[in-house]
């Protein structure tokens, strides 16, 4: 498949306790970089009527739901790649747009309430950008050298007169 003649979408899907559809948004990956989305957008594509109805009930299917899709831009096929049970990485551009899937989980199963209406009031046409951060230093002295903690790689120790 050439990528370039397909779009990748990411949709964000809730389904309650009893397996039925709640909200879905799509996102179009604009970029993606190591797997993960850079920068992509909420779509209300051609094809959201399509998955809702091919979705509406499912078994088995509760809580978040992500599937990622590639569609052809010339044919308009659809090929679905993967479903996962979990937040996608790009969930944060979802829940910004609307879809409160947390609110849902804690209303079902902590509060016990047991409908939760279907949300399509999302917004689209959001937009989401990922960026890098760096720490610089100024004025480096050798003398006073970052120290890295060896005993434990997740903790690392900075001198905070180098800050």
């Amino acid at each position: 498949m050439e990528h370039s003649n397909f779009t990748e979408y990411t949709i964000n899907m809730y389904f309650d306790k009893t397996n039925n559809l709640k909200c879905l948004i799509p996102r179009e990956r604009l970029e993606v970089r190591d797997g993960e989305v850079n920068k992509a957008i909420t779509r209300r594509t051609w094809f959201i009527d399509i998955i809702a109805s091919k979705f509406k009930h499912i078994s088995g299917l509760r809580g978040c739901i992500s599937l990622q899709l590639f569609v052809n831009n010339q044919s308009e096929l659809i090929f679905g790649i993967e479903v996962n049970p979990r937040f996608s990485g790009g969930f944060p551009l979802s829940y910004l747009a609307g879809g409160n899937f947390p609110k849902w989980i804690i209303q079902e199963y902590i509060l016990g309430k047991t409908e939760i209406l279907y949300h399509e009031d999302w917004e689209e046409n959001l937009v989401m950008l990922r960026y890098d951060d760096e720490i610089l230093i100024r004025d480096f002295k050798p003398d006073n050298q970052i120290k890295f903690n060896g005993n434990k790689s997740e903790k690392i120790t900075i001198d905070k007169k180098l800050l």
